[in-house]
């Protein structure tokens, strides 16, 4: 019998009929393993949650509070009725939500009277998203007749640091989650993204963080896969907004998943799979509203692709920064301040390139533009670096697969096909790993430069 962890999030988990369906598939694939369950909010709830805190916090008004958790109530009890069949179950169900939302009143209250947000609170706040799905998730499977009881992330072991907003999951947690969890009792169902840490006050794992939850606690269990249900048919060979002709990958590599999901890939965040790699336990994103068919898995070991480029992702949302000087030739350390600086700040730097001594180029996010400009302003005089400028019409295109390491002419196979389409690339960077080629072009050109490649290394066919 296979032990799996599954993560349900986004459509999957966006109203009762849709939780109906999760029940429906944890109990088609239960007979025959081990589950736990893990979930994300209702879909939008989290962005709702947050967006009704800073309102309170802005403006104080409370009975836009107590009118934004009766909307609240009713969303979650109607997902309650369409999901769950036993009056008793039901009924358990909302009592359970019913509890936590008076919770979350209590909290937006207390901004509203105090006018401010911390990170804490936003944390607090935003918490409250999977512990109403959670318990609902539960009565489905026990309406199914299927063994189960909902968890926070805490109370499942995961602790983490104090960092709010972006919290790392402490080495405790692997000990700590199957204390907890095992021997496993039914399906448990545990909140994704949330967490505590070492002094009782709630955490969140940031952007992915669901993802985090699942691949933490497959790892800390042993699991035999981590399947991440999505609305994709597994990791695609690029946006099939795109490209319409985008396929799903059958396997690839830690590596390649990771690289793809840093250059914008939406399917996977690269902290997700970390707990995993360290295990090396296979994941597999699969298809919510197609289950039958396999989904890409990701392994440990590359597996090259004959025509080299598996996949083709875009990074929009990024602005290329530029720091320029004469003073820059021969003087040492420039680029270490210049990292150290922006690392102080909290920027991440996605993507680097250095023409020469007088100039460093990096590609940012473009929301962290202005505090970057800034930290590197008070880093370094005017006689040093003359020039910080930087450009916002801009996006990253990745070219990523295994083959290229050992492959002669990819890289002029990929420029050839952006000079033959007449695209300009402004800036390149290529890792010494080898797992990707990525560059940056005006946003105008940056779908059909995806196209182009698409066409070049004939990606729209089986991958």
């Amino acid at each position: 019998m296979a032990r799996l962890v599954m993560k349900f999030g986004g459509v999957s988990v966006a109203d009762g009929n849709r939780l109906r369906h999760v029940g429906d598939l944890v109990g088609h694939f239960n007979s025959e393993n081990e589950i736990v369950l893990v979930t994300s909010a209702l879909q939008c709830v989290t962005a709702d949650l947050l967006a009704c805190a800073r309102k309170a916090a802005a403006e104080g008004n409370v009975s836009d509070v107590i009118e934004f958790i009766e909307k609240l109530t009713d969303r979650h009890n109607r997902a309650i009725d369409d999901a769950i069949k036993d009056p008793k179950i039901a009924k358990e169900a909302k009592e359970t939500v019913s509890g936590k939302l008076s919770e979350l009143e209590k909290a937006y209250i207390g901004i509203c009277y105090l006018g401010e947000l911390t990170p804490r609170s936003l944390d607090y706040i935003s918490s409250y998203g999977e512990q109403l799905a959670a318990p609902i998730l539960a009565g489905v499977l026990r309406d199914m007749g299927i063994q189960s009881q909902h968890y926070t992330g805490s109370e499942a072991g995961i602790i983490t640091d104090s960092n709010y907003g972006d919290s790392r999951p402490l080495e405790k947690t692997y000990d700590l989650i199957p204390q907890r969890l095992l021997p496993l009792k039914g399906v448990p169902v545990v909140t994704g993204f949330i967490a505590e840490d070492e002094k009782g006050t709630i955490t969140t794992l940031g952007r992915g963080g669901s993802d985090l939850s699942a691949s933490l606690i497959g790892a800390a269990i042993g699991a035999d896969e981590i399947w991440f249900w999505k609305e994709t048919s597994g990791v695609m060979t690029t946006d099939p907004k795109i490209v319409a002709e985008a396929k799903s990958i059958p396997t690839i590599s830690y590596r390649e998943a990771m690289e793809l999901s840093y250059f914008g890939a939406k399917v996977l965040h690269p902290r997700a799979i970390e707990p995993a790699i360290r295990k090396g336990i296979p994941v597999r994103v699969k298809c919510t509203f197609d289950p039958d068919i396999p989904g890409t898995q990701i392994v440990h070991d590359d597996i090259p692709k004959e025509d080299v480029i598996k996949a083709v992702t875009l990074h929009k949302n990024v602005a290329l920064l530029n720091i320029s000087g004469a003073g820059m030739i021969g003087t040492l350390g420039v680029a270490a301040r210049a990292f150290t600086a922006l690392a102080r700040a909290g920027i991440n730097i996605v993507m680097i390139s250095q023409g020469s001594e007088a100039n460093i180029s990096m590609v940012i996010e473009e929301r962290q533009v202005e505090k970057a400009e800034d930290a590197l302003r008070s880093e370094f005089p005017r006689d040093l670096v003359k020039e910080i400028s930087h450009d916002h019409d801009v996006c990253a295109v990745a070219v990523v697969g295994a083959g290229m390491a050992g492959t002669p002419g990819v890289a002029a196979r990929v420029f050839k096909a952006m000079g033959a389409a007449k695209i300009n690339v402004v800036m390149i960077s290529q890792a010494s790993g080898q797992h990707n080629i990525s560059f940056v072009v005006a946003s105008k050109d940056a779908e059909r430069a995806v196209r182009e490649l698409n066409r070049e290394f004939g990606l729209g066919g089986e991958a």
